[in-house]
């Protein structure tokens, strides 16, 4: 293989190719280095370098999986590993390696990836935006003035820049799908229970968190579902039934679909026109392939479900500052933290069992409420976001005020968080640019346990409307 094709593959594409024995492990994950070395300055994308000990693997006997030697990168949110810190953006966490990899790491691993560094990520992940105090902006492929998203910012900056062709991420309110859709890129957020967080975490953020990757075909994200998903002993979830093989179901046919459409949000409010134009052409494009188009969303009450997804997520966030203060002796406090960090640990303080517990209650009924909308409807249609990426800089990561600083972020990303709430899975797809050259991705939410017709709608629309040849244009 010509080194400089690169670009042009997928993981299973690179993968077949050492299958082959085009190339070697040991080359693509140099060609993976050169390239990081080169745009990284630019992007910020990576912000913990693991080159030997990649390069140590790659020279090695790797396991036979379904992406020997494609090299990989862990974003710096759970996806622990015993040769890299994860710090979640934040000081307060010590920058050392974690004593064990985690189950996902692991399954990675033993799929053949090659992990050679960390990805950047928001304060422990809370914003719609990579922009840390520690770290740094990660910056835009498409437009280096623009956010990647949040919280896989880096991995989303890494993938669309070709850096790797598939990168971890996780999602606890869009967190896969938000950089997924800023950096043009396929994001699934699978279904609740379907990836271990083990053996550390039994349910991430009260089961609202689960990890898969960001990728640039949906073959991609099929394979990495297969060989991620799957429980083990002593997880509070048990996954729901599955194929034998997602990358297999999608090569199959699928039935006519029932499809609904949102083009303005939940409280009837107006989306951005760019944002409304990529949900009508995923809706041509579905009526096209013979499926069935409608208008509509679920009925929810999102003056309750806020802050009940608030409360839980607040929680949450002071529980685990809590737990590192404890485990490393330290002191939480002000000075220690972003802003809108400890506006958001103060807020989480303040819950109170009760409050927790009445949260839980609405965000389990709201999970019924959408299940009855599927009774009608196999696919809802949404934007990813309310608007295009937005420009660094928007969001103010000093305020403390939990309403204005949360509050402007629900208003860009007025969709996913449900679906962390619900557990339903959902994928974004990136099937439209506007007249700025920006990726504006468009959201399509399955039934719960139901990621093989998300996949195969997916695997048909790609066919329909290819977006490989997009990733050219990206010059870092």
């Amino acid at each position: 293989m010509a080194i400089t094709d690169y670009g042009s593959y997928d993981a299973l594409g690179l993968a077949e190719l050492v299958v082959q024995r085009d190339v070697k492990p040991s080359e693509l994950l140099e060609e993976a280095i050169n390239r990081a070395e080169a745009t990284n300055p630019k992007l910020n994308a990576i912000v913990y370098k693991d080159y030997d000990n990649a390069r140590n693997m790659a020279k090695s006997e790797l396991p036979k999986g379904p992406f020997t030697g494609v090299p990989f990168l862990l974003k710096d949110i759970m996806a622990m590993t015993t040769t890299m810190p994860t710090r979640q953006a934040s000081a307060f966490m010590p920058p050392i390696p974690w004593l064990h990899d985690s189950v996902l790491t692991a399954k990675f691993k033993q799929a053949g990836l090659v992990p050679f560094g960390k990805t950047n990520v928001p304060e422990f992940g809370l914003v719609a935006t990579t922009e840390s105090r520690l770290y740094g902006a990660a910056h835009n492929p498409w437009n280096l003035n623009h956010s990647t998203g949040g919280s896989s910012g880096g991995s989303g900056a890494a993938v669309a820049a070709g850096i790797v062709p598939m990168a971890h991420a996780n999602d606890g309110g869009g967190s896969i799908r938000i950089p997924a859709s800023c950096n043009g890129l396929v994001g699934l957020k699978p279904t609740r229970g379907r990836i271990s967080q083990g053996p550390d975490v039994g349910e991430a953020v009260d089961g609202l968190a689960i990890d898969l990757v960001v990728s640039k075909t949906v073959r991609d994200t099929a394979a990495a579902l297969d060989i991620a998903s799957g429980p083990v002993e002593g997880d509070p979830y048990w996954e729901p039934p599955k194929p034998k093989s997602y990358l297999e179901a999608i090569r199959t046919p699928l039935k006519k679909l029932r499809i609904a459409i949102a083009l303005k949000k939940l409280d009837g409010a107006a989306l951005h026109p760019d944002c409304v134009a990529a949900v009508q052409q995923a809706a041509k494009i579905c009526r096209d392939l013979g499926h069935e188009i409608e208008e509509a969303s679920p009925s929810l009450d999102q003056t309750m479900l806020i802050p009940a997804f608030t409360a839980l997520w607040t929680g949450n966030l002071a529980a685990g500052i809590d737990t590192i203060a404890m485990l490393t002796g330290q002191t939480a406090s002000e000075d220690k933290f972003e802003g809108t960090t400890w506006g958001l640990y103060q807020a989480g303080k303040n819950v109170s069992a009760s409050q927790y517990l009445q949260a839980k209650a609405l965000i389990q009924r709201a999970g019924r409420d959408v299940a009855k909308f599927h009774e009608t409807y196999d696919v809802w249609i949404t934007p990813t976001l309310s608007r295009p990426p937005v420009a660094l800089g928007t969001f103010d990561m000093t305020e403390k005020n939990v309403e204005k600083a949360f509050g402007a972020q629900i208003d860009y990303v007025p969709f996913t968080a449900m679906q962390n709430a619900t557990g339903e899975p959902a994928i974004n797809l990136p099937l439209y640019w506007n007249a700025e050259g920006l990726p504006v991705g468009t959201q399509f939410v399955g039934r719960f346990g139901d990621e093989e017709t998300l996949l195969k709608l997916a695997a048909q629309i790609e066919q329909a409307a290819p977006w490989k040849d997009r990733y050219k244009s990206v010059k870092v």
